[in-house]
């Protein structure tokens, strides 16, 4: 009993050890960022938050391995490219990427600078006459002033 509890102890820490895919190196990110997950999600290798992903875990591994070798990332990432076509890759975020978020704001504020002024005036209410003179009017009001009188 004593040896299966000391050589479960031992084994502990490679049960618990991290790969290059649950915990990638900001180096393995870097070049992650630049590749689309091919599992069918929207995500980048390095984002895809799928748990054991059938394309970015072995992707992760395979890019730290390379990066172990000396390879640049844009070798890594040519060879991805060669290896899964043009579509696995993404590049850098454009200017209009991060601007639209922004400018979509300004036409928001302006349609709700023009709602305030529109619904905010005070409309006149036209004026109302004297009651239209209603004999069918007349005999509901008598009905309830005879229920109130019954009720005191």
């Amino acid at each position: 009993m004593a040896m299966v509890m000391a050589t479960a102890m031992a084994g502990m820490p490679l049960a618990f050890a991290e790969t290059a895919a649950e915990k990638p190196s900001v180096d393995v990110r870097r070049v992650g960022a630049h590749l689309g997950c091919q599992c069918g999600c929207t995500d980048t290798v390095a984002t895809c938050a799928m748990l054991e992903c059938s394309f970015s875990k072995p992707a992760k591994e395979k890019i730290a391995r390379l990066q172990a070798g000396g390879l640049t990332d844009k070798t890594i990432i040519d060879q991805f490219v060669a290896e899964f076509g043009p579509a696995v890759y993404r590049g850098d975020p454009s200017a209009y990427g991060w601007l639209v978020p922004y400018l979509s704001i300004v036409p928001g504020l302006v349609f709700i600078w023009w709602f305030v002024r529109r619904y905010r005036k005070p409309h006149t209410i036209p004026e109302i006459g004297p009651p239209p003179d209603d004999s069918e009017l007349n005999k509901y009001h008598d009905r309830i002033e005879k229920d109130l009188a019954r009720l005191e």
